[in-house]
């Protein structure tokens, strides 16, 4: 590990070499390319420049030892109490940092989310989770669009998607694809009784052009007349969008702008992210058939998280997290449970690496 963190360090300085010339500056592709690379390599190696720092004033310490003055000595044991502590904490950090990453890291998202069993209260349901997740990137600083929604009249969502855009999105949503369960009494319920009802969220990467590649013979676009819940707000021309990809089947529709083209575009861009998220899917199967164990980017087929609202209880069964604080949860304060889900699947990796070593 520490010959490759050597390297590391030697590239780091390369590039800051690299960077300082007026040549790399006035390529701004090249620039930024570098830049890029500087940044990510930089991480690494501030932790490692600690790490050596923290080893250099182990071993001084440990010389004060056979000092003759006697508060010296007090002082050392207690300093090389500490980086004894320290030390292990930063070498995790390392190997965590060194991890293969995920190309897909830095992507920006289409956020899916779709009623599921339990009519009415399911729509609500998943109103409720998509407020939560607009209030999570608003928190994050992370730029928000809908794409689509299909309303169900009474403050639900039958589907709604949306692009969310900013640093790192997807890292820090990729583990929300799934089924979200929510117990709770519905405000039609005058027996006082329980329902239980589900939601299905999906998170894709948003994909580029060149990363999907769309044949416009694959393609039947469907213009129509928009609906709406009546008024001014009811388009009175064809502007909404259904596109179908005839060779997967997959369909897309989009009304929400009054321009047929945006409602094209954005049609598009979803079932471009669509079309990714299959590829993926796919090679993630054979890589779990050929190791037989799933990869750990969640199972969206399963049940991964539980809203139960009159204990105010958020359970994710993945890491057996349970949180008693289901009001801050949907207000948009998931930074706990995403940073537990994070930790979890990096010591799978970390737990995986070893075994194949």
């Amino acid at each position: 590990m520490f010959a490759k963190l050597d390297s590391i360090e030697r590239k780091f300085e390369e590039l800051e070499l690299e960077l300082s010339s007026p040549e790399v500056f006035n390529d701004q592709e090249r620039y930024r390319k570098l830049t890029k690379t500087h940044s990510d390599l930089g991480e690494i190696v501030k932790v490692y420049r600690e790490y050596r720092k923290l080893e250099e004033n182990l071993r001084d310490n440990r010389e004060m030892l056979h000092d003759a003055d006697a508060d010296i000595r007090d002082m050392a044991r207690a300093e090389i109490e500490e980086i004894e502590e320290r030390l292990p904490e930063l070498e995790r950090e390392l190997q965590i940092l060194l991890l293969p990453k995920d190309p897909l890291d830095e992507k920006n998202i289409i956020l899916e989310i779709r009623a599921g069993t339990g009519g009415e209260e399911a729509g609500l349901f998943a109103a409720d989770l998509f407020r939560m997740y607009m209030r999570y990137a608003e928190r994050n600083g992370w730029r928000t669009e809908m794409m689509s929604a299909s309303d169900t009249g009474t403050g639900g969502y039958k589907e709604v998607i949306a692009s969310v855009s900013g640093d790192h999105v997807y890292s820090r949503l990729k583990f929300e694809s799934g089924i979200h369960r929510v117990q709770r009494v519905p405000a039609t319920e005058s027996q006082g009784r329980i329902h239980t009802s589900a939601v299905t969220v999906a998170i894709m990467p948003e994909a580029e052009e060149v990363e999907v590649d769309i044949a416009p013979e694959d393609l039947r676009i469907d213009v129509y007349r928009s609906s709406g819940p009546g008024g001014q707000s009811v388009n009175t021309t064809d502007s909404a969008i259904r596109v179908t990809h005839l060779p997967t089947g997959l369909v897309v529709t989009c009304q929400d702008e009054k321009s047929q083209h945006k409602n094209k575009a954005k049609a598009i861009k979803v079932l471009r992210s669509r079309l990714f998220q299959l590829e993926q899917d796919r090679v993630h199967q054979e890589q779990a058939d050929a190791r037989r164990a799933q990869v750990g980017t969640g199972d969206r087929s399963g049940r991964i998280r539980t809203y139960n609202f009159p204990q105010s209880r958020v359970t994710d069964h993945r890491i057996n997290l349970t949180l008693y604080r289901l009001d801050e949860v949907l207000q948009g304060e998931m930074g706990e449970l995403v940073d537990a889900l994070v930790s979890h699947y990096q010591a799978e990796a970390l737990k995986q690496q070893a075994e194949e070593a």
